[in-house]
């Protein structure tokens, strides 16, 4: 969908349809609401004082002008309660409002924008506003060919602004637009069947990012990895016969001599669990093991594009996991890249074999921060749910970071421990570690084990196995791949930018 931003006046604007937001229990209409309402002779405020339309969180009535406006129809946005209004909420209602107008078959739809419906947050009111109005209309359908002409899409949405606003605007649009192409990007590699989205085709789509300016990529292959002792990964891949790759981009925004931020993702591009294999139920699912490699691709793309004056590097160690003649078992000792030996207990707990190796490649780049991005445990599920990130490190102030750009994305993170009591569970009586601690705080041993390879640096561990895939539509995350952590990165990168510029 292409967006606008155009000046001029919502009541004058000829539309399909105009949005008009109100909070719940607005008795007094004012701005656009009011003059919409004395031009439609009363059609607003007959509506609600006849108590069919609230105001409520993402509530929507769609009223019909019969030629009094030059828009067809109005379509009144609930927001819910002023005072328990926030930018979440404000994603949600655009993205609600988009999509059941998308149901009506209308194309095109305008509104307007109050900059101050979250205080002290002007940005971030238009960033969410483009980011529901677009996240909640995405769909996957490459595939879909049976019906395929009977697909609803939205074709515009134009933002009218006064003459006063429209810098800010119009900037803060072009901004948001970049952060959602990437989100999209995302969700539409973890959406792709795990027979298109091989380690080579994640690759490949590396290659692609880096056409940008100041956006590198380097693609280590299998006999490379090997020269250079990466035999955590290659373990991994041991069982299939898709060949691994180690992808590294590289986005020198900043200058030259200043350390970067390390992105790294875990890029399963499908995962039985090898040898140690999975129930059935539900395995399909397991395509989407690359999430966080997505995510750190999407980020690097989104700080290209928004041209961000700092250096970020992503590294996805991509691979499949699979059971076979060749593959690794329970039983065997691997010497990883950092020279550290572990023993495998469980073939299923793949994701930090692999990015034990990718971590101990970022901590070269000698990083300001290391931020690894996984689906690693589904014990975090089990402590935290679907829709919650979990988060440990080594770092207050990176975690602080994290958690103020998750606050502002509505990419929740929530803090589990790290003690050193935990790092006894991941000790081997025949190895330096072992790769599985136990069904005993299973994503708090996993994090544990995978801090024993980045070295001094600050690092910090987000587990996405709840949030990177939902079964379920949310308001502008619709049934699927979420892209999660991509627009978090993406806060905390720019906050970084922010900062530094004070």
């Amino acid at each position: 969908m292409k967006i606008f931003v155009k000046k001029g006046m919502l009541a004058d604007t000829k539309s399909q349809a105009i949005i008009l937001t109100l909070f719940e229990g607005s008795r007094k209409l004012t701005g656009n609401a009011l003059e919409i309402d004395k031009i439609s002779g009363g059609l607003i405020s007959e509506l609600i004082g006849n108590g069919d339309f609230e105001g409520k969180p993402s509530q929507i009535s769609v009223i019909y002008t019969r030629g009094n406006l030059p828009a067809q129809r109005i379509a009144l946005l609930g927001l819910g309660k002023q005072n328990e209004f926030n930018l979440e909420k404000l994603r949600a209602a655009f993205a609600t409002v988009m999509r059941h107008l998308r149901g009506l078959n209308i194309k095109e739809a305008a509104t307007s924008l109050n900059l101050n419906l979250v205080a002290g947050k002007k940005e971030h009111v238009v960033q969410a506003v483009i980011e529901g109005s677009l996240l909640g209309l995405y769909q996957y359908t490459p595939y879909k060919t049976v019906g395929r002409e009977d697909l609803k899409e939205m074709d515009e949405l134009n933002i009218v602004v006064a003459d006063n606003d429209f810098s800010l605007i119009e900037a803060e649009v072009k901004k948001a637009r970049i952060i959602v192409d990437a989100v999209y990007f995302a969700r539409d590699m973890i959406s792709a069947p795990s027979n298109e989205m091989t380690p080579s085709n994640m690759a490949q789509k590396a290659l692609e990012v880096a056409r940008r300016k100041n956006v590198s990529c380097k693609v280590f292959d299998k006999d490379k990895m090997k020269e250079m002792g990466m035999n955590a990964l290659l373990a991994v891949a041991s069982g299939s016969h898709q060949e691994p790759k180690l992808i590294i981009l590289e986005y020198w925004g900043g200058r030259k001599k200043e350390a970067p931020v390390v992105l790294v993702g875990k890029g399963l591009t499908f995962d039985s669990g090898g040898i140690s294999i999975k129930p059935a139920e539900k395995m399909d699912e397991m395509k989407t093991d690359m999430s966080g490699g997505a995510a750190v691709m999407g980020a690097v793309m989104a700080a290209a594009d928004l041209r961000l004056p700092l250096n970020v590097v992503a590294v996805i160690p991509a691979t499949e996991n699979l059971p076979g003649g060749s593959a690794y078992k329970p039983g065997d000792i691997l010497k990883s890249y950092s020279g550290k030996t572990i023993e495998v207990l469980n073939t299923d707990a793949e994701g930090r074999l692999i990015l034990s190796d990718a971590l101990t490649y970022a901590s070269e780049y000698k990083p300001e921060a290391i931020i690894d991005v996984a689906t690693l445990t589904g014990a975090c599920i089990i402590a935290l749910g679907d829709d919650v990130i979990g988060m440990m490190g080594t770092d207050e102030k990176l975690k602080k970071e994290i958690d103020k750009a998750a606050q502002n994305t509505g990419e929740l993170v929530w803090e589990l421990p790290l003690w050193e009591s935990y790092h006894e569970l991941i000790k081997s009586d025949i190895a330096d570690y072992k790769n599985a601690g136990g069904r005993s705080a299973g994503t708090i041993t996993a994090a544990a084990f995978l801090s024993k390879f980045v070295g001094d640096f600050p690092w910090a561990h987000l587990d996405i196995a709840g949030p990177a895939w939902t079964t379920k539509d949310k308001p502008y995350i619709p049934k699927g791949a979420s892209g999660v952590t991509v627009r978090l990165l993406v806060e905390f990168l720019r906050n970084r930018v922010r900062k530094s510029r004070v």
